[in-house]
Formats: structure tokens, sequence, C-alpha cells
């Protein structure tokens, strides 16, 4: 019952939240110094055409007005059309929303499988070679911006060694030579789904750069939550105790330590998965990736003003429902975190 009170309650202020989003992207984008229906009809557009416009997109009512309609219109799943390609912004979400997630479960996957592991060996070995190199590590990898370490990667691994693609999800190629029959949209899913070997060797590869890039910045943050929650856990006298009775020092760390000091490096999973939602803006842009982060970016530049409100509300709903989960799962995790 407590757990979902607190579940109706933090729904009931994530309502107030996406509702404050919406007023202010809204309200923002309609301050923004271009003409919506001059940039709807295209570079020739003439006044006649741009008052026509103007009255059928409702842009010459009163910014209350429209506001109004907008959300009756999204209450409905309408999040209204795109300027740039005229087409209802939820598809142009649902057809790129695949290829970002891929990118974003994979980069996650590599820093939960890297992060978690190197911050229980730093904090067990504290003061040791390796503790300082996963210190350098963690704190190259918070520093580094994403484009620069992406364009190491393309240089090293693209022009020098030729390992691995430049950039896309799939070469073109493979669209004739082996179609790939869409299921899911996700093409590692659909290509092991229909046993087609070849199209999910090439998306693996595709996959490797942009994966590792959107990674760096959550290992090192993982690494530095886990080491910080281990030391202060192996100071804790059941841990001394444990030491004592003579168990395995390998029980002790990731049985009894790592157990406790999970708690706080979830919170940061969640925080840099959330993070990562919006940080492949930059991953997709640079190695042509066509998911959310490049259609906002295109929108972006072309004052694309609907659909920029519609990734914002999408990017704002991603943030409130992951802190949502993390606390859940907090609260499942560790009996001793009481929801209210």
């Amino acid at each position: 019952m407590q757990k979902l009170e607190f579940l109706l309650r933090r729904l009931g202020t994530s309502l107030f939240v996406l509702i404050g989003v919406s007023i202010i992207t809204f309200f923002i984008a309609r301050v923004v110094p271009a003409n919506p229906a001059a940039l709807y009809i295209g570079p020739k557009a003439r006044q006649e055409d741009i008052e026509r416009v103007t009255k059928q997109l409702g842009l010459d009512k009163p910014l209350p007005v429209q506001y109004a309609v907008y959300m009756q219109e999204l209450l409905r799943g309408d999040l209204g059309t795109s300027i740039s390609t005229k087409r209802p912004i939820t598809e142009e979400l649902a057809g790129r929303i695949p290829a970002t997630m891929e990118l974003l479960f994979s980069g996650m996957f590599i820093a939960i499988l890297f992060g978690v592991p190197l911050g229980v060996l730093s904090a067990r070995w504290q003061g040791k070679p390796f503790d300082w190199m996963v210190r350098v590590i963690s704190i190259v990898g918070v520093s580094m911006p994403a484009f620069f370490l992406g364009l190491i990667l393309q240089i090293v691994f693209f022009r020098n060694l030729e390992l691995l693609p430049l950039a896309g999800r799939v070469d073109s190629d493979l669209r004739f030579s082996h179609p790939l029959t869409e299921i899911t949209n996700f093409i590692l899913l659909d290509s092991l789904l229909t046993s087609n070997w070849v199209t999910l060797k090439d998306a693996f590869l595709h996959l490797v750069l942009p994966a590792f890039t959107l990674a760096a910045y959550p290992i090192g943050l993982i690494a530095r939550m886990t080491r910080a929650a281990m030391l202060e856990v192996l100071e804790q006298d059941y841990i001394r105790t444990a030491k004592a009775y003579g168990i395995r020092q390998y029980f002790i760390i990731y049985f009894y330590a790592l157990k406790n000091a999970i708690s706080p490096a979830l919170t940061v999973i969640g925080l840099t998965f959330a993070f990562a939602l919006t940080g492949t803006f930059f991953v997709e842009v640079l190695f042509n990736w066509p998911g959310l982060g490049l259609f906002t970016v295109r929108s972006l530049l072309n004052l694309d003003y609907p659909a920029i409100m519609g990734m914002t509300l999408f990017g704002a709903t991603g943030y409130v429902l992951i802190n949502l989960m993390v606390d859940l799962l907090q609260a499942w995790v560790d009996p001793r975190i009481s929801l209210r």
C-alpha cells in the first residue's frame, strides 16, 4: 500500500513537471524570431500563402488559446506536424525511437559492464596502481567531450586500422544482397529473429564505435560512484567481522559489500541513463545514426519548433519515468529505504 501511495504521489508531481515543461517550451518556441508559416511553405512563400497557412495552423490566435489547443491535441497523442518533413511528429519519433534505443541500451550495457567492476576493483585495491589507473580512466571518460572521443575512435579504427565502419546503422548494399525483414525495427533483434547473420554482424560492427563513445561518460561516473560507495561499506564493522571469521575475500566483496554499496550506484546509473537519452545527440550526428538525436539537431537547424517541442516533452517524460523506476528499484534492492 505504501508503494502504491508513493507511486501515485510521484505520478502526480511528474504530471505537474511535464505541464511546466510544456508551458516553457511552447512559449519559448513562439518567441523565436521566425515565421513558422513561411518556414512551412518554403523559401519562395508569397504573402497570401503565408496568411493562409497562418490561419490554417492557428497561429493568428492569442498565445493562451494556441496553448489550450496544443494541450487538447497533446492529450489525444497528437504532437503536431513537422515543418521540415510535413509529417506527423508522432510518426517521426516512432520511426526513430528504435535506432536511439538500440544505441542507448548498448551504450548503457557497456557502461554498467565496465563501470561497476572497475569501481569495485578500484576500491578493493585502494592506493595501488590499478586504483590510480581506474581513477585516471574515470576522469578522462567524464571530461572528454563525446564528439572529440568519437572523432578519435573514427580515425583510429576506421582510417588507420580499417577494422570498423565509419557511420550509419548498416551498409546500404545489404538492402539488396541481404534484405532485412523488419519486425521490431531493432536491427540487431530483427536480424537475430530472422537468422540474417550477415546483417547481424554488419549491424554489430556499426554499433561498436557509437556505443563506446556514448558509454565513456557513464563508465567514468559509475566507476567513481561505485568506488566511493564500496570504500564506505568496506569500513563497516560487519565487513571486519566477516574478515575475522575467515570468509573468503571474493565472497565479502561481491556478496556483502557490493550488495549494500549498489544503491548509490543505481542512482547514478539511472541519472546517466536519462542523461544519455539526450546525450545521444552528438553521437548520432557524428556517426550519422538515424535516431531521435539526428532528427532533433536537424529540427533545430530548420527552426522546426513543433518537432523541438515534441522532442523536449519526450526527453522530459523519459527523465521522469527513469527517476521513478530508479526510486522503486532502490526500495526493492535495499529494504532500509522507505518510500515516503
